[in-house]
């Protein structure tokens, strides 16, 4: 019998940061949520050498190799990247990625999974926990920021998404989202957010935001979203040619969901993927079919999707040897 691990991670929206003040003596905070799609779909086995196939191989060769030289030193792997979330567009790539491979190899070598551990092993937790939150858990998610001797910002919220509601999702596949040496040059740049604005954002959060997910308040959920990504959007325009989103296209195209009804409007991350969201299905596919021929025209594209309360799915699976 041979073992093989599959591992499938799940996009998220990263739609604000709680704290760019610092003045409390943590940093960031963040709120997120798992999406149904796009995901990211890894398998690995053992093998004599360590290899990489399939997609994003630049990117997991060297995720692949730092976890099996820190967890599994005296092994090999066959790492296979079968489906992968859509690089620097604000959907959480290369966490997943990262996350998807190192749950792999412990689930392969019978090691405790450990989401928080491998964001730090990795290199993927300097600003939020997010990725590691939501990966354990799915579901609307607040991180605790970063202090002095923070390894992986600790979740310290977790509440389901409403099954019924949906987020409308518009991508401008022509445009970028900050990443890399650029995005540490941005947030280097900018200056702390005041304490009015991060108190603003906080008790949005803590008063409105997660209160009406428990309660099932679509119109406050949205009125405070709208409210985050208005605070968060001024924050990081000058590092967006002084615009709240990354793509004028993007932009233009929330802001028509947002006059046919759609709620808790913004810009995931860096973007360039703009979210909106609505009560129910019925009312996403009508704003839907209402603005595909002006996204077709900008050459953007809209995709629906419903929040996602379960964490990676990781299956180990075995097969006969002739």
């Amino acid at each position: 019998m041979s073992a093989q691990v599959s591992v499938t991670a799940a996009a998220r929206l990263h739609l604000g940061f709680l704290d760019m003040n610092g003045g409390l003596g943590r940093k960031f905070g963040g709120i997120g949520l798992a999406l149904d799609s796009p995901a990211t779909i890894v398998s690995l086995k053992s093998a004599s050498s360590n290899s990489v196939a399939g997609l994003e191989a630049e990117r997991a060769c060297p995720l692949l190799s730092v976890t099996q030289q820190i967890l599994a030193p005296s092994r090999h792997f066959q790492l296979t990247v079968h489906q992968a979330i859509p690089a620097h567009s604000g959907l959480g790539s290369g966490t997943q990625l990262a996350l998807a491979i190192a749950a792999a190899l412990r689930k392969l070598e019978n090691l405790p999974l450990n989401a928080a551990a491998d964001a730090a092993m990795l290199s993927r937790g300097a600003r939020s926990g997010l990725g590691a939150g939501l990966f354990e858990q799915g579901g609307f998610v607040v991180d605790g920021g970063r202090g002095p001797s923070t390894l992986t910002p600790p979740v310290i919220s977790h509440t389901p998404f409403p099954q019924e509601w949906r987020a409308i999702l518009v991508h401008d596949p022509s445009a970028i989202g900050l990443h890399g040496t650029d995005e540490k040059a941005a947030f280097a740049a900018l200056p702390p957010l005041s304490e009015s604005a991060s108190g603003e954002i906080c008790r949005l959060v803590l008063m409105q935001l997660i209160p009406a997910l428990a309660e099932k308040e679509f119109a406050p959920f949205g009125e405070a979203l709208t409210r985050i990504q208005e605070i968060v959007g001024d924050y990081f325009s000058p590092a967006q040619k002084n615009s709240r989103y990354t793509s004028k296209s993007v932009e233009r195209l929330i802001m028509r969901m947002g006059e046919l009804g759609a709620a808790g409007l913004g810009q995931t991350s860096w973007g360039p993927t703009g979210f909106a969201f609505t009560e129910s299905e019925i009312s996403a596919r009508i704003i839907q079919e209402k603005i595909t021929k002006e996204a077709h025209s900008l050459g953007a594209t809209i995709t629906l999707h419903h929040g996602l309360n379960t964490g990676a799915k990781i299956d180990q699976l075995y097969a006969q040897i002739a």
